[in-house]
């Protein structure tokens, strides 16, 4: 089992909490795991991206080469179809479809639709609707990890043990609401397979 991991979003998503959960979840399961933020992770706003690797077997660079992702996982449109090169041919893009628009010369949204439907494997959902009506809008970015849930080849009890690890010190209330987010995300992602 070998699964690359492109990670993609605007600083203040959540993105690096997504791949918390990934990496604690992979590791419960007995898996390797090396993981590199390449970008802007200080700047609320700014690009962020990350490189999760996960394996059964000893992984020796952190960082993903062009053409060799399995998976983008993307809290932005346009942020995930700017690592698109990395993506193999049977690669999964999983993104929201809700664009955060953070620059002047930001593309038409149509445009960036467009692109992504070129896609022949992507799930496009709005996340935000989604974590809103699980009863928050800060879970968004755990909605997004459960929609990626079919394409991890990780234990979904293992992600939902990562949830309560990470989340637990906040309180029962949040965990819970994270755990619904979670679930939400995949059965859409189920659907739309």
């Amino acid at each position: 089992m070998k699964k690359d991991i492109i990670l993609s979003g605007v600083g203040g998503q959540g993105i690096l909490s997504i791949a918390t959960v990934i990496g604690k979840a992979a590791l419960k399961d007995g898996l390797y795991m090396k993981q590199a933020e390449v970008h802007g992770m200080s700047q609320r706003g700014g690009d962020v991206q990350s490189n999760l690797r996960i394996s059964d077997q000893p992984i020796a660079s952190d960082l993903i080469p062009l053409g060799k992702c399995d998976l983008i996982i993307s809290l932005e449109p346009m942020e995930g179809l700017r690592y698109l090169p990395y993506l193999s041919h049977e690669g999964w893009l999983v993104t929201n479809e809700t664009p955060f628009v953070n620059i002047p010369n930001y593309p038409a949204e149509e445009d960036i639709k467009a692109e992504l439907d070129k896609l022949p494997h992507k799930i496009v959902l709005n996340v935000d609707m989604i974590a809103k009506e699980v009863g928050s809008a800060r879970v968004a970015n755990i909605v997004l990890l459960g929609a990626t849930i079919p394409f991890l080849g990780i234990d979904y009890e293992k992600i939902q043990s990562s949830i309560h690890e990470i989340f637990g010190r906040k309180g029962e209330d949040i965990v819970e609401i994270n755990l619904k987010a979670l679930a939400a995300g995949k059965n859409i992602a189920e659907k739309l397979i």
